[in-house]
């Protein structure tokens, strides 16, 4: 098969030279995905922002086509040149049967109709718990919420990354969703473990940055690091957290670091932390927990960390500061807890599992003929 990805902050992640200021998980989701086609003999191609690379370079045999670059064009004008036509011209570069993209914004909807234009496939993937309900969208423009509606009704199909996301889509647009997992790729492991709590995640509101300075303050024994750069929206609360987090004794901010340099972090890490108010399923808990580190969280999807034991659910900042003091205090509840960790990771996120129902879906769409409507039959669990 023929697929292409859409993801214009990929190029960070596939090329590390390429320096980006913010790594959104998706962003690793679709680069893992892309190279494990590739491993599998099917032609990827991948289009992301220009970051002044060549148009048309190969890095792991993923092909990368250029869109535009973020801050080209006229305001209110740019929307269509550069962005609708240089997206278009991309997508047209690519000449893929299949293409795939993830989260809300206005690219699902010209993605859309580029498909309908040109006959071709397009599967959507909800990358977080907000991309299945229209009143809590993280998209800022009303005509970009419209565009996004438009192109997910219009899906060819449509995957999700966990049940509770396929009911909310249901409920709030209308759409069916199937079940696809996260991939992981481990970081080496690190020396020693020598941080006690590690927080990551791009600085913006629904992330609560906050909440961590707010636990290391009651918490002034325990050396909390933050690693995160800020998005072009919230560029003002990524400076206020800095500013705060450096009258904080013990709270070591990092800010943006380059994704592997970020991936390192997690095996010196003894407990990772999640204080956002809204997730997917992030890839944070999948790269600690191969590494033997649990998770202390807010946002259990699916139920997952309760049922198999990978941390410690919590309701509360109160409840959260009392167990991470419990946790840190008990070596060998924390060293069960890891083992669990690797072994839930080993049992149920081999690579060939996660990457079924992606591969039914382009397989069911590459065979459809011309015009077939939206389709979920056959592989993955559909809810």
């Amino acid at each position: 098969m023929s697929i292409c990805l859409i993801g214009l902050d990929n190029l960070p992640v596939l090329a590390p030279e390429f320096r980006g200021e913010a790594i959104g998980g998706e962003s690793v989701q679709q680069t893992l995905l892309a190279r494990a086609l590739v491993r599998r003999g099917h032609q990827v191609s991948m289009v992301t922002a220009d970051c002044g690379q060549h148009d048309g370079m190969v890095r792991d045999g993923i092909c990368v086509y250029k869109a535009y670059r973020p801050a080209a064009g006229v305001p209110v004008l740019r929307f269509i040149h550069p962005r609708w036509s240089g997206l278009w011209s991309a997508l047209a570069r690519a000449d893929a049967q299949v293409y795939y993209t993830s989260c809300a914004g206005m690219h699902v909807g010209l993605l859309s109709l580029f498909c309908a234009r040109h006959d071709r496939r397009f599967v959507f993937r909800c990358a977080s718990d907000t991309d299945c309900d229209p009143a809590r969208l993280l998209v800022r423009y009303a005509r970009d919420r419209w565009l996004y509606a438009y192109g997910l009704r219009r899906a060819h199909a449509v995957l999700v990354q966990s049940a509770s996301q396929a009911q909310r889509l249901a409920q709030r647009f209308g759409r069916s969703g199937r079940v696809a997992g996260m991939l992981a790729e481990p970081a080496p492991p690190a020396a020693r473990r020598d941080l006690d709590v590690l927080w990551t995640g791009n600085i913006r509101r629904v992330k609560r940055p906050e909440r961590l300075l707010e636990l290391a303050a009651r918490l002034p024994g325990v050396v909390f690091h933050m690693v995160g750069g800020p998005v072009p929206d919230e560029r003002s609360l990524y400076e206020r957290i800095r500013a705060a987090a450096a009258r904080c004794r013990n709270v070591v901010f990092h800010g943006h670091l380059p994704y592997w340099e970020a991936s390192a972090m997690y095996g010196r890490a003894r407990l990772l932390v999640n204080t956002s108010e809204a997730e997917g399923f992030p890839n944070a808990y999948l790269q600690a927990w191969m590494l033997g580190v649990p998770v202390v969280t807010f946002s259990d999807p699916d139920g997952v960390i309760d049922c198999h034991g990978l941390g410690e659910v919590v309701r509360s900042p109160l409840a959260m500061r009392g167990a991470i003091q419990r946790l840190l205090a008990d070596p060998d509840e924390l060293a069960a807890l890891g083992v669990r960790c690797r072994e839930y990771m080993r049992r149920e996120y081999a690579e060939e599992r996660i990457l079924a129902p992606y591969l039914a879906a382009f397989e069911e769409l590459t065979r459809s003929p011309a015009g077939a409507q939206q389709l979920f039959a056959g592989g993955g669990r559909r809810v």
